[in-house]
């Protein structure tokens, strides 16, 4: 994924760049970056890898060398960035969140034939952000090279431009995927991806763009550029898993649309008199908390804490890379308590399942501790596409998801005919799904939340909310 943070006033937003950024740490392992421009002395810019230490460490020491009125800052799962680029348009610092699909493409098409060269990261792949810079140039300013490089991109494009002259242009992407939100205070305004990382820094909510809106933010206030668009189709993982429980988009807060999810799971299993008898409803930490708390409240089952993350020396679950490492440090996590456990029937609740990789090792974790019974409830549909949209718990492959693989293991090339039948509980097909997968993992039962249970909880307008992982719909 990915996340941003700019501000525009009348003092040094130095430490307003550094906080705010560090508040979006969740959202991405890789890359950390921060430019701040001064009048007088123009951009300073820094990027760190913040694959092993966490953003705030690595940009510690390079504080008391920034220094100006304006900056932006992103964490960053895939590019460096932000980028500092020179053209017919000016000198400008420019950030994206999101994905670009038809990346060689856009090469081809574009660039092929005029020498240009574009710097290739690691995997040989194009900087996306140094793409998304090349397409804005295309055009005689920069409102009209965003918007051809949004309308050129196969995937997503939202960005934050610092220009020469100490403004920021924020771009939400085209049908609004990711949000985009600022703040305002007595002496200037923010941009951020997050709401509660300009609220700790004393800034209050002033606006939200919609999807394709792109604004000029100044000290002064924010002016809109281009309007927004009809169409919006933002991400319902933002408030399913990876959005930071404080945060608001389109006005839902995302804690409570996880406790409003959970208890929506709950009163549709009481519903159909499928409620296992358990003695605690859990969470598996940290995301599924909430969901499970929704649950039990609704069901009436006590909500427990059976075992802890210890995230003290591993604080980030997306670390490290290499998966063999990833299963073993997600397994020295996980911390027993011995009396919620031993003898106990124990309902889990996660925020989703995706590849089931973890699955599996933390069934027999809890067997291991005691636990009579596992009961595991998925807070989100099965997942049967991989997001294609946002650059978020990708795969190689539909067959990583689990749900997919499943299916393919059952009926082969036939199955793959029938995912919504496979995502419906109540069909013969979905049971069949159920069953292997409880099966193969040890759970005593396994249900995941309906896609009509989730947009309930998530509250806004269906047809605004993105469900392509799960049916496959554009």
């Amino acid at each position: 994924m990915g996340g941003f943070f700019g501000a525009v006033s009348q003092r040094d937003v130095t430490l307003d760049i550094f906080f705010g950024v560090d508040y979006h740490s969740h959202l991405g392992t890789r890359r950390g970056g921060m430019i701040i421009h001064d009048a007088r002395d123009g951009f300073q810019r820094q990027i760190h890898s913040i694959e092993n230490t966490p953003f705030r460490t690595k940009f510690e020491k390079d504080l008391s060398s920034f220094h100006g009125t304006s900056g932006i800052g992103c964490i960053s799962d895939t590019d460096p960035q932000p980028l500092l680029v020179r053209s017919h348009l000016g000198l400008y610092a420019i950030t994206t969140v999101g994905i670009i699909n038809n990346a060689e493409e856009l090469v081809e098409r574009y660039f092929s034939d005029h020498g240009h060269q574009f710097m290739a990261m690691s995997s040989g792949k194009v900087n996306s952000t140094e793409l998304a810079a090349a397409l804005i140039n295309q055009k005689g300013d920069l409102v009209s090279g965003i918007l051809h490089a949004q309308q050129a991109v196969d995937g997503s494009l939202t960005l934050l431009i610092l220009t020469g002259q100490g403004e920021i242009i924020a771009a939400r992407d085209r049908v609004g995927r990711l949000p985009v939100l600022i703040g305002k205070n007595d002496q200037g305004h923010c941009v951020s991806f997050e709401s509660f990382a300009y609220h700790k820094l004393g800034y209050e909510n002033a606006y939200e763009l919609g999807p394709r809106e792109i604004v000029r933010i100044t000290a002064d206030g924010f002016q809109v550029l281009s309007p927004a668009g009809e169409e919006m189709k933002i991400c319902a993982f933002l408030w399913s898993y990876y959005g930071y429980p404080n945060s608001n988009y389109e006005g839902i807060n995302v804690e409570v649309m996880r406790y409003k999810n959970g208890a929506v799971m709950a009163r549709d299993e009481g519903s159909r008199d499928t409620l296992p008898q358990v003695d605690y409803v859990a969470g598996v930490p940290d995301s599924g908390l909430p969901h499970a708390i929704g649950y039990a409240n609704e069901s009436g089952i006590p909500f427990a804490r059976p075992f802890i993350k210890y995230t003290p020396t591993w604080p980030r679950s997306f670390m490290p890379e290499n998966q063999e490492v990833r299963n073993q440090v997600a397994k020295m996590k996980q911390i027993p308590v011995p009396e919620l456990i031993q003898d106990k029937k124990l309902l889990f609740v996660d925020d989703s399942i995706v590849r089931g990789t973890q699955l599996r090792e933390t069934v027999e974790f809890l067997y291991e501790s005691g636990a009579r019974e596992v009961h595991m409830r998925s807070a989100c549909p099965p997942i049967m596409y991989s997001c294609k949209y946002l650059n978020f718990s990708r795969g190689n492959s539909d067959m990583d998801l689990l749900a997919r693989r499943t299916i393919q293991e059952l009926e082969g090339d036939e199955g793959q005919k029938h995912l919504e039948e496979y995502a419906d509980p109540t069909s013969h097909r979905g049971q069949c799904m159920l069953k292997t997968i409880c099966e193969r993992f040890g759970f005593d039962s396994l249900g995941y939340q309906s896609l009509d249970g989730l947009l309930e909880a998530i509250g806004i307008d269906r047809d605004k909310v993105c469900t392509y992982c799960w049916n496959g719909k554009e």
